[in-house]
């Protein structure tokens, strides 16, 4: 079910933001492998990670999120005239709203001295609700690259 009017396809094609979210996306999705390896090297007991290096994996990894997040809105923001939650966005920022919960409440929950087997879980946790959402996006953008080829293949645009 496609969602953007062959304005707002122009509109996306044609905006700032589509170019760094395509750049930024891949760079977050480097970051994720990053994180989600030194966590499981770590909770493996490699030793190679002490978990210092856990806690800086997923602040890295939160801080790309919250970057792209912005970035979307902003996004958003240009193409459909919503920040965040419109209707044409709206599962896909639900997907980042729960995402960005779990990547900071990891911080929330050390701040209060839970103990490192539990941050180790919710870092896993943190990385899976990122995982889904990037999953939304990646099913968004397939249906949207096949509604726009219909529309250049019925001369629409």
């Amino acid at each position: 079910m496609p969602r953007y009017t062959p304005e707002q396809l122009a509109k996306r094609n044609a905006s700032v933001w589509t170019d760094v979210q395509l750049i930024l996306a891949p760079i977050q999705f480097v970051v994720f492998l990053a994180g989600v390896i030194v966590t499981f090297l770590y909770a493996q007991d490699n030793q190679i990670f002490s978990f210092y290096w856990v806690s800086v994996a997923i602040l890295f990894k939160t801080l790309f999120f919250g970057l792209l997040l912005v970035t979307g809105a902003y996004f958003e923001k240009e193409i459909f005239g919503k920040w965040i939650y419109g209707k044409e966005f709206f599962w896909e920022d639900v997907g980042s709203t729960v995402a960005a919960f779990f990547h900071l409440l990891y911080f929330v929950m050390a701040y209060m001295g839970y103990p490192e087997d539990v941050l180790i879980w919710e870092a896993f946790l943190a990385y899976f609700t990122y995982v889904v959402n990037a999953l939304q996006y990646l099913v968004r953008i397939i249906l949207e690259k096949l509604n726009e080829r219909r529309l250049k293949m019925e001369g629409v645009i």
